[in-house]
């Protein structure tokens, strides 16, 4: 049974599913190649989205828009901020397969529009959104400088998508001025605080914050690391995808998607933890979660708040420890190191526009191998340069 409500260049009509809750269809009509009139659909969303008749009718309006768009003599774009969002969210913020943006950006950008820019700016006319105001607007919003910019380059999009189907004609954000400098320096541990971290963790936090602080990988990254990622025999890891909030998605840049030189020491360390790992096979996670009987892997969160900050507050390390906090240690050692600029960039991948997509089959250089290598030695003292078995290579 489904039920349907007519309007103007569409239908929203609710049906059934066998399996899960009732969703809301819009059908519309167009021109083809030939001429001819074809029916089309779209999926709206579910009733538990859209609990009502009205919101499925306002969120098909983005779906209307988008079939007038390929219709010209329909005519009509967005009137309102409201419905520029809606029609953003239909072609931009879309699902993983998509390719377009990831889980953790969609989520963040679905709550800048929630929560500041559709309150303040959703009744407004394009025409009616001026640089001042926003910029004014701007100011008193009672957050970070860095997150009021996110804030201020998520309205620039907005006008950017206007732009390119042509409902505007200029960007008015692009004459918004927000500064994105940080308010504070992010704490990054002394070379002693990480070695006494590292002495006193058990196996499992030990493995985890060794390879973030001698890789700089993002928690997403690391969390997302399977054992078939890990190169033993030509020490590389293999970063190709992340995690955030157990929503498995590609990684943030291209630039992320580099191998990651290997330390043999790393390596044994590796393997140390695969051996007690109840999840050692190539597809399992690397840390995986055994309350979730391997299928997903540990909550960074959840380790980071019980296990290493009460360990790092006990040793007497009192600065605000994160995931990110290894990350920007590795980057500190490595320029304390001397090493070149570029180097430092490859090793924390991060991204600029000449790199494309072939860095998934780019070799380790030996200048990387060799910064990694210091950073190491100078966690773990009194190693020398091990050599990792046959174990290792066969994987």
């Amino acid at each position: 049974m489904s039920r349907r409500t007519r309007y103007q260049q569409g239908s929203v009509q609710r049906e059934k599913r066998r399996n899960g809750p009732d969703i809301w269809i819009f059908r519309w009509r167009e021109a083809g190649p030939d001429g001819n009139s074809k029916q089309r659909k779209a999926l709206v969303g579910t009733v538990i989205a859209l609990s009502t008749e009205a919101a499925a009718l306002k969120a098909a309006h983005a779906l209307r828009i988008d079939a007038n768009q390929q219709t010209p003599q329909a005519g009509g774009g967005p009137s309102t901020m409201a419905e520029l969002v809606a029609h953003y969210r239909l072609k931009e913020l879309v699902g993983e397969d998509q390719g377009r943006k990831s889980f953790s950006t969609r989520a963040g950008y679905e709550c800048y529009l929630k929560n500041w820019i559709l309150p303040r700016w959703g009744t407004h006319r394009l025409d009616q959104v001026k640089p001042v105001a926003v910029e004014e607007w701007l100011g008193g919003v009672k957050r970070a400088k860095a997150t009021k910019a996110k804030i201020r380059n998520l309205m620039s999009a907005l006008f950017h998508h206007a732009m390119r189907y042509e409902w505007v004609d200029r960007n008015p954000i692009e004459l918004v001025r927000q500064s994105a400098k940080r308010e504070r320096t992010p704490d990054v541990l002394e070379l002693a605080e990480i070695q006494l971290l590292l002495s006193r963790l058990s196996l499992r936090e030990r493995t985890l914050v060794l390879l973030d602080a001698a890789t700089g990988l993002r928690a997403s990254e690391l969390l997302a690391l399977r054992w078939e990622d890990v190169d033993f025999s030509s020490l590389e890891l293999r970063v190709t995808r992340s995690i955030w909030h157990q929503v498995v998605g590609n990684c943030k840049t291209e630039a992320s998607a580099k191998p990651v030189p290997l330390d043999d020491y790393l390596a044994e360390d590796l393997l140390n933890w695969r051996r007690q790992s109840a999840y050692p096979m190539a597809g399992d996670w690397v840390f995986a979660s055994p309350k979730m009987r391997g299928k997903q892997p540990y909550w960074p969160d959840n380790i980071m708040k019980r296990h290493i900050r009460p360990v790092a507050s006990e040793a007497g390390i009192h600065k605000n420890i994160g995931w990110h906090t290894f990350r920007h240690t590795f980057g500190t050692l490595l320029k304390a190191n001397g090493e070149d600029v570029k180097t430092v960039q490859e090793l924390l991948r991060h991204a600029n526009s000449r790199i494309t997509l072939d860095v998934y089959t780019q070799a380790v250089t030996s200048n990387k191998r060799a910064a990694q290598s210091k950073v190491v030695r100078m966690m773990v003292p009194n190693v020398g340069t091990n050599e990792v078995g046959e174990e290792a290579k066969s994987g």
